[in-house]
């Protein structure tokens, strides 16, 4: 009986996940494979975000498609808007950087 719960939760995760991914890459016309590597590369910007005391990491979305990052949110100065973008220039995978971040007073 416990076999057949664990083999019935298992295939249900297993669909749900093709699912949800299968989903967002028809969405926005992208790879499965790609997908992954947009998802990677947001991770990474994010980590180094969060690595530098000089960018507020929680004030600053990141998205990315297609190797092209995308930063919005808020920025205290210009040189904290500067510097996440440079970060995510820095970052392996990312082909382009478009920063709307807005600086806040």
């Amino acid at each position: 009986m416990k076999y057949v719960r664990a083999l019935t939760f298992a295939a249900l995760a297993g669909a749900s996940i093709v699912t949800i991914t299968g989903c967002s890459v028809a969405r926005d016309q992208q790879t499965a494979g790609a997908y992954v590597d947009d998802a990677g590369t947001t991770t990474a910007v994010k980590a180094k975000f969060a690595e530098d005391k000089t960018v507020a990491a929680t004030s600053i979305s990141v998205e990315t498609l297609n190797g092209t990052v995308q930063l919005s949110g808020f920025a205290k100065s210009q040189a904290e808007k500067d510097r996440a973008e440079s970060i995510a220039r820095s970052t392996k995978g990312v082909r382009e950087v478009r920063n709307s971040i807005i600086v806040r007073p």
